[in-house]
C-alpha cells in the first residue's frame, strides 16, 4: 500500500476539519483561499485514498460524566501481538489501541463508568492470553485535544 502525498494545502485542509469536522465546504474553501469545486474534489480525493477514512464527534473532558480514562500500557508475551490486538479491539472499554516502539507493545486507551466497573475492566484485560506485564494510569486532567 502506497502512502498518498499531502501537499501545502491537503494539509491546511486537514488541520480545519481536525478543528471542526462539520465545516461546510464554502467555509473551508474561503479560508483555503480555493475555489468551492477544488475543496471538494480535494476531500473526495482524500476519503477515495483512505487519507480521511471517516468524521467524528470530538467531546470537551468532562463531557461523559461518570466516564474515567485511562491509559493501558501493555507487554505482549512473545510473538502474541496481533491476537492480542485482536482480543482487545473487540473489547467495549478499550476506545483505541496502539503499537508502540518502547517498552511497552501497545498502548490502550480506557474508558469506564466507575471505579468498581474499572476495577473488573483491568482485571477482564489482565487475563486476556498473551498479555505479560500491565501499568496503568487514570487521566486525571485534559490540557489538549
Amino acid at each position: 500500500m502506497t502512502i498518498p502525498s499531502l501537499d501545502d494545502t491537503d494539509r491546511q485542509l486537514l488541520a480545519l476539519l481536525r478543528d471542526d469536522a462539520r465545516m461546510p465546504v464554502v467555509t473551508l474553501a474561503k479560508k483555503l483561499r480555493l475555489a468551492r469545486a477544488t475543496v471538494q474534489n480535494r476531500l473526495a480525493r482524500l476519503e477515495r485514498e483512505g487519507t480521511i477514512v471517516g468524521y467524528t464527534v470530538k467531546l470537551k473532558p468532562g463531557a461523559e460524566a461518570h466516564r474515567i480514562p485511562a491509559i493501558m500500557c501493555i507487554a505482549v508475551e512473545g510473538n502474541q501481538a496481533a491476537e492480542v490486538r485482536r482480543a482487545l479491539a473487540g473489547h467495549p472499554n478499550v476506545v483505541a489501541l496502539h503499537s508502540t516502539n518502547g517498552r511497552w507493545d501497545l498502548v490502550a486507551e480506557l474508558r469506564a463508568d466507575s471505579l468498581e466497573a474499572f476495577e473488573k475492566v483491568l482485571g477482564a484485560i489482565r487475563q486476556t492470553a498473551g498479555i505479560a506485564n500491565t501499568e496503568t494510569s487514570i487521566l486525571l486532567a485534559t490540557y489538549k485535544l
